[in-house]
């Protein structure tokens, strides 16, 4: 009797046409992040990667997180992402992390 083994898939291949950065306007992965219109109050996000597709040029960020502790990964376009805010804070329009990356101190 022949014992078939599973095959336990391994990490997924890198595509040619992907660049996957763990940096990304002066975040790094697993830093905290606001992504606006999710549609989920009280959602946490965390920054896994940004990804372009050098052939088309299209660009995405990876985020993991949600509501209540859940660790769903989701891709949101750049200009929806931002740096934590003060809670309350509501002194008009903020900028997005595309449009104004954090810059390192010292």
């Amino acid at each position: 009797m022949t014992t078939r083994r599973r095959r336990v898939p391994g990490p997924p291949e890198e595509s040619p046409k992907l660049r996957r950065a763990t940096q990304w306007a002066g975040v790094s992965k697993g830093e905290i992040v606001e992504v606006a219109q999710t549609g989920m109050r009280a959602a946490t996000w965390e920054f896994v990667a940004h990804v372009r597709n050098v052939v088309t040029g299209d660009e995405w960020i990876e985020v993991v997180g949600g509501k209540g502790g859940d660790r769903v990964l989701r891709s949101f376009r750049p200009e929806r992402v931002f740096a934590p805010g003060k809670k309350g804070r509501r002194s008009g329009p903020r900028s997005s992390l595309a449009d104004e990356p954090r810059l390192p101190l010292g």
